[in-house]
């Protein structure tokens, strides 16, 4: 083991600016100076000792003149710097001093003060010399029948660590901590001893838990969760021992103590999968879900009932307690409702569609009557987005969510009435039978709808589904009332003229006398007229939003007027009736014109929205069959595809879903049977709790993949020449939030180097967490040292530093080896994601920062898409078809988020130069979009590399 993979009890920040003091003013300090001066010197000592500083001339001062002191904190910083200082000569051999040492600290295990006896049990765990500690073996055997508990809990760990690395020491220890664990009350010292015992002496652990297996429940959390990880262990080596303690688990899932109740539910599905277990776990996780305040927790417990759902025979269970997860809908937070309803949504079934149904509509009625909370709009956007999901899967439930859903059309917030129109509109072209339905609950909302992008989808929907003469004759005496008074021109002129002469009221003020600059008086009079201000509000809807400027609407309008005109011809027989309504629609779209072309808008009409009236116009005068169909078949043809084709991709990557969850076991694969496994062949089953350990030291072990290419071997960097003396070089292993450097250090000369050390620095957002210790390398030896970096957001970083060394008898400076930059890859931080059409639109129009690149040498089209979206880890969000086919251009939307929440947009508008002939590339831009600066130049940067690449 190299120094720096030592294990490291105390870490120390040390102000950098202050100059380091000289050992002759700390050992003045340490012998004259009084109690707070000795304790400030022993602090400075300390630090200068971690800082790799060789301080042996004060050994002596300070067993001489700060050991004897009674002072609780100088003890507490002796057993700091006992832990660090070289207890050893070069040659290995023992200090003579620490024999004194040695008997200060018996003395310690005898104090009459309990603080003293447990800090210094404590400090003998970090001690790694069985000679310091052979005489200490009586005091910290009789530590264990003192009277306080903090120093019997200290006794039990120190024989514990003492038996582990020098076992001749306490030879008996097991039998010693069983029988004291017998006579034990306090529940920390139980702890500890029986979590001695489990990693000691199991089958003595066995023995004590058989003995009182059935009072587990009344002991305290602390030891509940060691008795949950004995059962796991021992039920994971041996299987034949699960029916011994199944029910002592079930009977924790009851404890009062939530962390008891999470491991214990955890421990129970590893153990069993019968259907009566997983539905106690779960049940117990949702309980959890549902009392703890914490939404960390909440959402941490949520992934684990996702897991649970990942099993193919564990999501029936599941599914009966559908009802039971929505209870967690009474959260406030966002993030976990999310979770809550996307789980709820993959295990919902025909059986309990409906119940599931009646929730969501009481959720979103509560919704409806809550507006201070900021959440509530994208909480009733999600529960709009589940329902409609529901809809979609089970045809029966459209009718039940409908109505309620129609009254947020008319919603302040665009996103959730957005959402639910989408809804209306897939509805209303799936199911024939709902349409009467559909189209008279949307002529009750219309005249409320607030929003102009609301109200020209509700205009779309009506001109396209209103298929009787009663409907529309009712959609136009709807269209009127939102007009108002026409023609537009002439009565917003009147009203202008006209206001004025009945309301206005003419007033004269009081004479006021002032007094001029020349200093005489002068008298005025002021003759005032006031009329009300002209209420906004009083307009109707689609007269405000033409005269706020906004004629993209009355282009709708105009193609609604259209189609519903054509369809009246075809329905009504009589001329004199057809004619009146084509000249209804038509004057309608004139007056729109005129109020277009006239000043009275605040933005005048464009020349688009004039072209479109204009043929509207064209289309009902000459009424010719090409039109009807144009107008009245195809723009319904085109919805149906495109909701075919949403449906056939939806279901595509469902499909996907499921055959990854889907265990497939070949025809010649062996049957593995639990009973009849081997117990060396158990051990390889991964450990539960070591893998949970493993991962918040950030050393999980991910399995390599086959592709050599893919091996560590290709993450590792060389940093210096083979000439150099030293070599050295890197494997770079990134975790989630930071970044482990193996660094091999190889001393290529025939000296030995002393202080060899590593010394990093780094560029962007990264942080080096600890100064790696420097170590001494023998002739031709090597070494590995480790660093660890965080990083705290996606970007490009670069980590650049040096090795510097002495030469042992040389008496030149210290020599310096310039070490090559290592590039973080921001590619190991990003992750591909989705997310809808309207959230990237949002998103894209919020961020600022944009980035444009495109120089390739690849010649097709697709090609070029597929291996941007490889070096990028973006996600294509623009369906396969329509990306398939092949017309000279492409245009597609990409999307990732990175592992900190960051999100990360694309767009990619690309060309293929006809008139350059056959091999020429590819032109075109790609757009960045991200929230942080930093984010969209790396992937840029990420993106012209690789372009650059493919040219070589």
């Amino acid at each position: 083991m190299t120094a720096a993979e030592n294990v490291c009890y105390t870490l120390i920040n040390v102000p950098m600016d202050s100059e380091p003091p000289s050992e002759i003013s700390l050992k003045n300090d340490l012998e004259k100076g009084d109690v707070k001066l000795k304790t400030e010197a022993l602090k400075k000592v300390i630090i200068m000792i971690l800082n790799g500083e060789k301080l042996p001339g004060l050994l002596m001062t300070i067993i001489r003149f700060v050991l004897p002191l009674q002072d609780h904190t100088i003890k507490k910083l002796l057993l700091v710097f006992w832990e660090i200082v070289p207890k050893t000569t070069p040659d290995g051999r023992l200090l003579q001093e620490m024999i004194l040492v040695c008997d200060a600290y018996r003395k310690d295990l005898q104090h009459p003060n309990e603080f003293i006896r447990g800090s210094t049990l404590r400090f003998l765990c970090k001690l790694k010399e069985a000679e310091l500690l052979e005489p200490l073996m009586p005091a910290i055997r009789a530590c264990l029948e003192h009277r306080h508990s903090y120093v019997r809990r200290n006794a039990v760990l120190a024989i514990y660590t003492i038996y582990r690395n020098f076992e001749h020491l306490i030879p008996d220890a097991p039998e010693l901590i069983h029988d004291f664990l017998v006579n034990e009350k306090d529940a920390s010292c139980k702890r500890n001893a029986f979590m001695m015992l489990i990693h000691a002496d199991q089958d003595r652990a066995l023995d004590y838990l058989s003995t009182c297996i059935d009072q587990v429940q009344t002991f305290g959390d602390i030891l509940q969760l060691v008795i949950v990880e004995l059962i796991y262990k021992v039920c994971h080596a041996n299987p034949s021992e699960r029916a011994r303690f199944i029910r002592c688990i079930y009977n924790l899932l009851q404890s009062s103590s939530p962390a008891v109740k999470y491991e214990a539910a955890g421990t129970l599905v590893t153990l069993s999968s019968a259907p009566t277990a997983i539905k106690a776990a779960a049940q117990c996780y949702i309980d959890l879900i549902i009392k703890e305040s914490d939404n960390n927790v909440k959402l941490i417990v949520l992934d684990r009932l996702i897991e649970l759902k990942e099993h193919p025979s564990h999501e029936r269970v599941l599914q009966d307690l559908v009802m039971d997860i929505l209870r967690v809908l009474s959260t406030p937070d966002l993030e976990v409702r999310k979770k809550t309803l996307q789980l709820a949504l993959d295990l919902v079934s025909s059986r309990n569609v409906e119940e599931l149904v009646i929730v969501l509509k009481k959720e979103v009625i509560k919704t409806n009557n809550v507006t201070e909370h900021e959440d509530t709009d994208k909480y009733r956007q999600l529960l709009v987005r589940t329902l409609h999901s529901c809809s979609v899967r089970f045809p029966d439930m459209a009718a039940n969510v409908i109505p309620v859903l129609m009254e947020f059309l008319s919603d302040n917030n665009e996103a959730a009435a957005a959402d639910v129109l989408e809804f209306v509109r897939e509805a209303i072209q799936r199911f024939d039978n709902l349409r009467p339905l559909i189209v008279e609950k949307m002529l009750e909302v219309f005249h409320a709808i607030k929003s102009v992008k609301i109200y020209r989808g509700a205009l779309w929907i009506l001109g396209e589904y209103c298929s009787t003469k009663e409907d529309i004759q009712s959609v136009m005496t709807e269209i009127r009332r939102s007009l108002g008074e026409i023609p537009i021109v002439e009565s917003e002129i009147k009203k202008e003229a006209g206001e004025l002469k009945p309301e206005e009221e003419v007033s004269v003020g009081p004479a006021q006398k002032l007094v001029t600059e020349m200093g005489t008086y002068a008298t005025q009079s002021a003759l005032s007229s006031s009329r009300p201000a002209k209420k906004e509000e009083d307009r109707p809807p689609l007269r405000g939003f033409l005269l706020d400027g906004d004629f993209f609407v009355a282009a709708s309008l105009a193609t609604t007027l259209t189609k519903i005109a054509l369809r009246y011809v075809s329905l009504v027989q009589e001329k004199k009736k057809q004619n009146s309504f084509n000249a209804e629609a038509m004057l309608l779209m004139a007056t729109i014109l005129h109020l277009g072309k006239s000043s009275l808008p605040k933005k005048p009409i464009t020349d688009d929205d004039v072209d479109r009236i204009s043929l509207c116009l064209k289309v009902l005068s000459e009424c010719s069959p090409l039109m009807n169909d144009i107008f009245n078949k195809e723009c319904r043809q085109s919805l149906s595809h495109m909701l075919s084709a949403k449906l056939e991709e939806e279901k595509l990557s469902q499909k996907k879903e499921s055959e990854k969850r889907n265990v497939t076991i070949q025809p010649d694969d062996p049957i593995s049977f639990m009973q009849l496994t081997a117990k060396n062949e158990m051990s390889s089953k991964e450990d539960q709790f070591q893998l949970s350990l493993l991962a918040a030291m950030g050393n999980t072990q991910r399995k390599e993949a086959a592709d050599p290419l893919a091996s560590k071997l290709n993450k590792v960097t060389q940093l210096t020449g083979f000439s150099d003396p030293v070599y050295a070089e890197a494997y770079v292993h990134v975790n989630q939030y930071d970044i482990v450097l193996d660094v091999l250090v190889v001393n290529q000369t025939s000296d030995t180097l002393q202080n060899c050390t590593l010394e990093l620095a780094t560029l962007g957002d990264l942080k080096l967490v600890e100064k790696p210790s420097p170590l001494t390398l023998a002739p031709h030896d090597f070494a590995n040292i480790k660093a660890n970096v965080k990083v705290a957001s996606t970007e490009n970083g670069i980590i650049f530093g040096n090795v510097v060394y002495d030469v042992s008898g040389a008496a030149s400076d210290r020599n310096c080896v310039v070490l090559s930059d290592i590039h973080i890859d921001i590619m190991d931080y990003i992750q591909p994601a989705s997310c809808t059409d309207a959230e990237f639109r949002q998103m894209w129009a919020e961020f600022e920062w944009e980035n444009k690149v495109v120089n390739t040498n690849i010649i097709d089209l697709n090609e070029y898409l597929q291996h941007i979206l490889k070096s990028t880890n973006m996600k294509c969000l623009t369906p396969e078809k329509a990306l398939s086919g092949y017309c000279g251009f492409m245009a597609a939307n990409l999307y990732a988020r990175s592992i900190f929440g960051e999100d990360a947009l694309a767009n990619v508008s690309i060309e293929k130069p006809i008139h350059l002939g056959p091999e020429a590339p590819v032109t075109g831009h790609i757009r960045i979009r991200a929230k942080s600066q930093g984010m969209a130049l790396s992937l840029g940067d990420k993106i012209n590399l690789s372009q650059k690449k493919t040219s070589l």
